[in-house]
């Protein structure tokens, strides 16, 4: 995907588990969609994989599912495919 493609594109907002949390903390982050439920995640600007492990890397392909929490819904990231 070229530079230009990925400007064209449209984002969504996804949210990650944050690994190695007791609290299962959620870190939101932008995806592209692709396809059936398909999302490329991107990394936050300040991401830093010292600081905090992801379920899901940057540039994965995950499967997310439309979640709900106190009446908001939101996509989580539950499965990498590809």
């Amino acid at each position: 995907m070229t530079l230009l493609m990925e400007r064209q594109m449209q984002y969504v907002e996804i949210y990650i588990q944050l690994l190695g949390d007791e609290e299962g903390t959620l870190r939101p982050t932008q995806a592209i969609p692709l396809a059936n439920g398909i999302y490329r995640i991107l990394a936050t600007p300040n991401y830093d994989p010292e600081d905090e492990i992801w379920e899901f890397l940057p540039d994965s392909l995950v499967r997310c599912e439309k979640r709900n929490y106190r009446g908001r819904d939101y996509l989580l990231a539950v499965e990498k495919v590809g």
